[in-house]
């Protein structure tokens, strides 16, 4: 068992490292003051080639690993910790994945193109006002209409509607089919017969969360992923590797925390010594420090699994997939979380300034526990499901 990246992985993560410091950070409060990721900084992520890495290179993308993902999103974590940067990259990376996996060929020429090169917006719209895990009150419908579906219903709590808008492009799009099953459909958000609504978030002010309302909307079919009624299962897939780069982004974020309140307890003087001699901040660092490191290989475990199964097709071993993701869309989430609280401490009243800017993180981070992607007592659900067996499921 080899855990060493290799030389191609180390430079790589490397080069992602230098441009969150030289771009994203210097960028990170007035993507949190202006509500809105810059347009040179998304023109130079599409440069790294980090939009849509998974994404073949006939589309533009890198043909990128979940393994080579997973340490972007881990570096763009650590450079936006506000989150809304790695909410964009994370979205592109997964949903392109899974367009370009089970989308049509008319479809994927049309759409990936245009995200790679960071000039259109690719999310997922599966939550509804009645509920977001509950797929049994799922109300939005399609039903085929000759050579197109007719969408008709609400979503809420979506990722990118303005950007959506804005850039171009469109959702990843779960609908209920009468009689039964589910189509995954790719929306334009500039649809006739969409309109959106944009929330007010408390964190990751740069990507906007909002609502789309579909009225009879009509969806070429040649927008459907895969076949007609099985879109459910081509929704779980994209979302075990879209929750494994929303814990390494945590990751990345975490040790970005650490590394600031190291730097501050080690020069910041108390009682005539730095903080940093004083046991109860010290035993209070080892103890992040373990359970950020212990999470990051967690992290890179998952990513490892869909490497050798998922992204090949193989699902023989979904159930060790399913735990190993929802463990780590468990954990990583409130390790980050912990991890900035401790730290905002440590500098005491400075730390809930917006000049130290670790507030941004936190509530960033916050999302990730509260539903984005899956809540944290989904993903229990889903390890309780896998270790008990399907009859000791809450609900039939």
């Amino acid at each position: 068992m080899d855990f060493r990246l290799s030389d191609e992985e180390e430079a790589f993560q490397s080069a992602v490292r230098r441009f969150g410091d030289r771009v994203l950070r210097p960028n990170e409060a007035r993507i949190d003051a202006e509500k809105v990721i810059p347009p040179d900084v998304l023109a130079g992520m599409a440069e790294l080639g980090l939009l849509a890495m998974p994404v073949p290179e006939e589309y533009g993308g890198m043909g990128a690993s979940a393994t080579l993902t997973e340490l972007a999103s881990e570096e763009i974590g650590r450079g936006d910790s506000t989150m809304a940067t790695a909410v964009f990259f994370l979205l592109e990376a997964g949903w392109g994945y899974l367009l370009a996996r089970h989308g049509t060929d008319a479809t994927k020429k049309e759409v990936l193109p245009s995200v790679t090169a960071g000039k259109a917006f690719l999310g997922i719209a599966t939550t509804e006002p009645t509920g977001g895990s509950d797929l049994a009150r799922m109300r939005t419908t399609s039903r085929r209409d000759g050579s197109a579906f007719v969408v008709r219903g609400e979503k809420s709590f979506i990722s990118g509607v303005e950007e959506a808008k804005s850039l171009g492009g469109g959702h990843l799009t779960l609908t209920r089919v009468e009689g039964g099953g589910f189509n995954f459909l790719y929306v334009p958000t500039r649809s006739e017969g969409i309109t959106t609504q944009r929330f007010r978030n408390m964190g990751r002010m740069g990507i906007s969360t909002g609502g789309l309302s579909y009225q009879d909307v009509r969806v070429p079919e040649r927008y459907l992923l895969g076949e007609e009624g099985k879109g459910f299962e081509y929704a779980m897939e994209g979302f075990s590797v879209a929750r494994t780069f929303v814990a390494a982004a945590c990751v990345g974020a975490a040790e970005r925390a650490l590394e600031t309140g190291m730097a501050y307890i080690k020069e910041r003087p108390a009682f005539g010594q730095p903080l940093g001699k004083f046991e109860g901040i010290q035993f209070e660092l080892v103890d992040l420090w373990t359970q950020v490191e212990a999470v990051k290989w967690q992290c890179r475990r998952a990513a490892w699994l869909l490497d050798a199964y998922t992204l090949k097709g193989d699902h023989s071993h979904r159930s060790e997939v399913d735990r190993a993701v929802a463990a780590v869309k468990l954990t990583a989430p409130p390790i980050a979380f912990e991890c900035v609280k401790r730290v905002m401490m440590w500098f005491g009243a400075a730390g809930y300034t917006e000049d130290v800017g670790l507030e941004r993180g936190l509530r960033g981070i916050m999302s990730y526990m509260v539903g984005a992607e899956g809540g944290l007592n989904i993903m229990r659900i889903i390890l309780g499901r896998e270790l008990l067996g399907k009859e000791f499921l809450p609900y039939k």
